[in-house]
């Protein structure tokens, strides 16, 4: 049965707008606001109220937006969180340990950084890296991989 395509309001508010702001009209109109408040600055003598239209205009508008672009990012995590998963639990030499790995504790994950840094270093120390791998080489590592994994 196919998942329904029904969004919430919020949800599809916050991508259209995380769209439209986004877009190069927005930031030509942000500017174009920002050089006309700018010229009008004489002809108000620039008042309080002059440099007040502004700072309001500019705050409610951050204020909204990072409500905006924070639900579009969790959003974006995990959908990134649940590609990686079924990455991670459908590759046979992966390790499924490291599956909702982004629930785990900061010390944590500090450990198996550590664990992939020394792991890192290791293969840069026995690779040149200033020349590329065959597709061969490449298989043949896969292939050493999966046959270490059976026996």
């Amino acid at each position: 049965m196919p998942m329904a395509k029904k969004l919430p309001f919020f949800e599809k508010l916050a991508g259209k707008a995380v769209s439209v702001t986004g877009s190069p009209w927005a930031f030509l109109t942000a500017a174009l606001v920002i050089i006309v408040w700018a010229v009008t600055g004489p002809l108000f003598g620039f008042s309080d109220t002059w440099q007040l239209v502004i700072n309001t205009g500019t705050t409610i508008v951050t204020f909204l937006m990072v409500f905006i672009i924070q639900k579009t990012q969790n959003k974006d995590s995990k959908s990134i969180q649940l590609k990686l998963n079924e990455l991670i639990a459908a590759t046979k030499a992966a390790s499924n340990r490291l599956i909702d790995v982004e629930d785990l504790s900061e010390q944590e994950l500090d450990t198996l950084h550590r664990f992939y840094q020394k792991l890192a270093d290791e293969t840069k120390s026995k690779l040149d890296l200033k020349h590329s791998h065959s597709i061969e080489e490449a298989m043949g590592n896969i292939e050493e991989k999966i046959k270490s994994r059976k026996a």
